[in-house]
């Protein structure tokens, strides 16, 4: 066949129908415009899995994540505007155990969703990545819808699923682990289900406890995580020894990037000996870093939080003469609770975030602002993210990179440097004495049961997991995409993380909303705004 001269486009689909999905694409009014196109997204560095275009040089696809070719499904043509579609696919088990069986889903029977006018999700279902684009742009990527199929590859008496918690603690964790027991019983008719206590080890270290709906019952009222965690212990191979030795066939893996990633290898392992078994992962971290999801559940239950935090260190300084009030939040890598506390509260007179650099001395730097705002005001409130100012501190702090147990690296302590730093700055102004209020609630944040709203989401995210794993597909983790729940390949998650734009709008409302200097110069301005365009071209994010 002469590729060159065809007008079809291939995507791979792990479909659980005999019947291929029929999505349009068109064909292109020239080979500039095609030769173009190309170009863009092989800059774009999609992973393979889920890209292919038409192209005279490529094969049809082969998926990365299975061992077994996809037949590559032909698309048929309708208009210029429909061109460009992306499918990033997940694995399906059928992939590698081609003859596996399927029956009906029981949710046809069942009563609470009988009301429901679309019972189940069709194969045909994606969600797009990017909902602005440009009329004549590529439709770019998709992810498969979440949802309940008409058919399921697990007969409910016999699956025996286990749930395990890893990496640190995030309101909404115990909601999760009690909507999948209640999801797994109550749609699905599962008895066999089983908590691994204390992260990866307990595979292997023989902890675990039966999990039914009335152990769970009330345990999405508690902070923490019902069935104890910790950070590493992973052992692929020990892991999936004991899966295997249990008679376990499903897996529930909740936990943050580096668990994601183990979850990966978990699942390759599984295909490697050809197992019936779904590893499902629900992506958790605090600090909303996780890329393509709309936000990480815990966040909303944190910034709430944060805001207690900001408002008693504005009570304080409020409460004196030149009181300067300083409140570290979470924020490794991306200041995301950092930012939205600050725009949520409104009581904040500078933000300090891993992504945006700053300095102390000199013009435009922390101690003139500190000077000006005291002047103005006679106090201020400054948060800082716990990953901010890291290489500042750094230069000042004779340290050796070290890392947890996850593989994290330790930051330095940039809350109690910089009150010191403030306050060894104004020592030296005679005029202005300050009083310092220094405030750490990483821990209380953490520690708290989830508000109504996180509560709601890690209900979805676990009835998602839930219906995809019943359904065959494994090797991938959930998310709402565009606010619509997706499946989404491990890797689509874990390759890089999700930060704040410092071009962006809402970086903009926050420099507008303190009146703070962005402590960014021009010149990476321009060299991040360059950044984001190229990236809006290649229609690969979400902006």
């Amino acid at each position: 066949m002469d590729l060159s001269s065809s007008s079809s486009v291939y995507t791979s689909f792990s479909s659980l129908s005999k019947t291929p999905p029929s999505f349009s694409l068109s064909s292109s009014s020239s080979s500039s415009r095609q030769n173009s196109l190309q170009l863009l997204l092989l800059r774009s560095h999609l992973p393979q899995r889920a890209l292919f275009l038409r192209n005279p040089i490529l094969p049809p696809p082969f998926s990365r994540q299975n061992r077994l070719p996809l037949a590559p499904v032909r698309v048929s043509n309708q208009s210029e505007n429909d061109d460009g579609f992306l499918l990033e696919d997940v694995p399906h088990l059928t992939n590698f155990l081609p003859n596996l069986p399927s029956y009906p889903n029981p949710l046809q029977t069942s009563q609470a969703y009988s009301i429901v006018k679309n019972t189940f999700v069709s194969p045909e279902d994606v969600v797009a990545q990017t909902i602005v684009v440009q009329k004549n742009s590529p439709r770019g990527v998709h992810f498969r819808r979440a949802g309940p199929r008409e058919k399921v590859y697990f007969k409910a008496e016999e699956v025996r699923a286990c749930i395990v918690t890893c990496g640190g603690l995030c309101p909404g964790i115990n909601t999760v682990i009690r909507e999948i027991v209640f999801g797994l019983k109550n749609m699905y008719g599962v008895e066999d289900i089983l908590g691994i206590e204390e992260g990866y080890k307990g595979f292997y270290s023989k902890n675990t406890m039966r999990l039914t709906p009335k152990v769970v019952s009330d345990i999405h009222k508690l902070g923490g995580t019902f069935l104890r965690t910790s950070r590493g212990g992973h052992d692929t191979h020990k892991i999936v020894d004991n899966i295997e030795d249990r008679g376990i066939n499903q897996v529930y893996i909740i936990g943050g990037d580096g668990t994601q990633k183990g979850a990966a290898r978990i699942y390759e392992e599984v295909e490697k000996r050809r197992l019936q078994v779904a590893v499902a992962g629900i992506p958790k971290t605090i600090d909303n870093d996780i890329a393509v999801i709309d936000k990480s559940f815990g966040f909303d239950t944190a910034v709430e939080e944060a805001q207690r935090a900001i408002n008693a260190a504005h009570v304080e300084v409020n409460s004196v003469e030149n009181g300067i009030g300083i409140v570290k939040l979470m924020g490794r890598y991306s200041g995301f609770i950092a930012m939205n506390a600050t725009l949520a509260s409104r009581d904040v007179d500078c933000c300090l975030i891993p992504e945006s650099p700053f300095y102390l001395e000199g013009r435009g730097g922390i101690f003139e602002f500190i000077e000006q705002r005291l002047k103005e005001n006679g106090h201020l409130v400054i948060v800082v993210a716990e990953g901010a100012g890291q290489e500042c501190v750094a230069s000042e702090v004779n340290t050796v990179d070290e890392k947890d147990a996850s593989g994290n690296k330790l930051l330095l302590d940039v809350g109690p440097w910089l009150s010191n730093k403030i306050k060894d700055h104004f020592t030296k102004l005679p005029k202005m004495v300050v009083n310092m209020k220094y405030i750490d609630p990483t821990y209380m944040i953490r520690a708290i049961p989830s508000n109504a709203s996180d509560n709601i989401y890690c209900t979805l995210l676990a009835h998602s997991a839930v219906h995809g794993a019943m359904a065959g597909y494994s090797g991938f983790t959930v998310g709402p995409v565009n606010s619509k729940h997706a499946y989404l390949p491990i890797a689509c998650v874990t390759e890089r993380p999700n930060t704040v734009q410092l071009t962006g709008r809402m970086w903009a409302r926050l420099l507008e909303s303190t009146n703070q200097p962005s402590f960014v110069s021009s010149d990476q301005q321009r060299v991040e705004k360059e950044m984001v365009e190229d990236t809006n071209k290649m229609n690969i994010t979400s902006i």
